[in-house]
């Protein structure tokens, strides 16, 4: 088991990749998106959802308006707060509310009229979540106390929150297998008779010991665990006891140093007298596994996840496989910005978010799933449900764990 590390050690992690994050990532995609000054106004406990990864690991909330400004000059990206001072930000932004006969907002005008911004970005999109952080009440405020010359140059910043978000610093990227690996473990132990017993465990009970597990490490799950089985003459069941012979499947999730995991895996209940996987599933699973590097070969930076979707489904059936492919982003969320490639509901190229394109050093949960016919199961139809935490770097899709091709033996 990964060892955890204390919360001191693990805000201490954040806080380093947070300020790697400002430095290296800021000013390349303000340029890339056009915008000249990037403004991040936020109430306490209405925040933005962009707020809490420009801000360090000690300032979890707003403090009343925390105003956050990066403005770009003959000498870079600067960074800037306009609130009152507080030394978790005053480490990484320059205050310049420091004259309190002024308002806040007059402070902030001063300090666009003295960078003179073409474009003044703001969190407000139709389409992504993540990049409509800006409320009503706060626009309203904006446009009274700001002049409308002003007002008149705000343009939407979904694209800089986007590109920000999906983006992985290179301490990232080299942090994220040590994530996976965590959660593997915690799979690894609930998929074992340390934790079910045939005949005696329900699929429930695995959930709450993995809850309670992640819990007691001190960590959040972004959503709770599933746990699924397929059984011959049956299909598939919930919340039921596990019995010698089933297909177990599970879908967890976990976060640590920020970064999410999404992850599926499946195990097989031997029966007694076997003592391997039947042939039938080795199949089955093998041309799972090649269905996922058909979609990890279809990866080409500046293609659409709708453009993927499409190669790759038309890929996979001329070989004979029955898929579906439903794969997305993952990063400081588990459905995180970025391409979508595929709606488990919707097996069709997804307007918008499907339109966008494929960057390097970004990160996704390689989800799909392919459906085989098994003989030693009176040639029922069984679904094999896979999902991998992938990092897409330098050009190749890579694996944050050597065990995708294995199906865990209950015995």
């Amino acid at each position: 088991m990964v060892e955890v590390k204390t919360l001191k050690e693990q805000m201490q992690v954040i806080d380093s990749l947070f300020e790697k994050r400002l430095d290296t990532l800021i000013e390349p995609m303000m340029e890339e998106c056009g915008l000249d000054m990037w403004i991040i106004p936020a109430k306490e406990y209405n925040e933005d959802p962009l707020l809490k990864f420009l801000t360090p690991s000690g300032f979890p909330t707003a403090r009343r308006l925390t105003i956050l400004v990066f403005a770009k000059g003959p000498d870079g990206v600067k960074r800037y707060c306009v609130n009152r001072h507080y030394p978790e930000l005053d480490k990484y932004y320059e205050n310049r509310w420091n004259d309190e006969s002024k308002t806040q907002w007059e402070a902030l005008s001063e300090l666009i009229e003295e960078y003179d911004p073409e474009t003044i970005g703001l969190n407000f999109s139709e389409h992504f979540a993540y990049c409509d952080g800006l409320t009503k009440g706060i626009y309203d405020e904006m446009v009274e106390h700001l002049s409308q010359d002003i007002v008149d140059r705000f343009t939407s910043a979904e694209m800089m929150g986007i590109r920000f978000l999906e983006t992985r610093s290179e301490e990232e990227c080299d942090l994220y297998p040590e994530v996976m690996q965590l959660a593997i473990d915690i799979i690894s132990e609930a998929f074992s008779r340390q934790v079910i017993t045939p005949g005696v465990t329900t699929t429930s009970d695995v959930e709450w010991w993995m809850m309670q597990r992640v819990n007691r490490l001190g960590l959040p799950f972004w959503f709770p665990p599933t746990i699924d089985l397929q059984r011959k003459g049956v299909g598939m069941m919930f919340d039921t006891v596990i019995q010698p012979g089933d297909l177990l499947h599970c879908d967890f999730g976990i976060t640590y140093y920020n970064l999410c995991t999404d992850t599926q895996r499946l195990a097989y209940v031997l029966k007694p007298g076997e003592t391997e996987l039947p042939q039938d599933l080795k199949d089955a699973f093998k041309e799972g596994n090649k269905f996922q590097d058909i979609v990890r070969s279809n990866y080409q930076i500046g293609r659409t996840g709708n453009e993927v979707f499409t190669r790759s489904i038309l890929e996979a059936k001329e070989q004979g496989i029955r898929p579906m492919l439903y794969t997305h982003p993952c990063g400081f969320h588990g459905h995180a910005a970025g391409p979508t490639i595929g709606l488990y509901n919707e097996q069709r190229a997804i307007p918008v978010q499907g339109d966008l394109k494929l960057h390097d050093r970004t990160a996704y949960a390689l989800e799909l799933n392919i459906k085989k016919e098994l003989a030693c199961w009176d040639h029922q139809d069984v679904s094999i449900f896979l999902e991998e935490t992938v990092l897409y770097r330098d050009g190749t899709v890579s694996f944050l764990n050597n065990g995708r091709d294995q199906i865990y033996l209950i015995k």
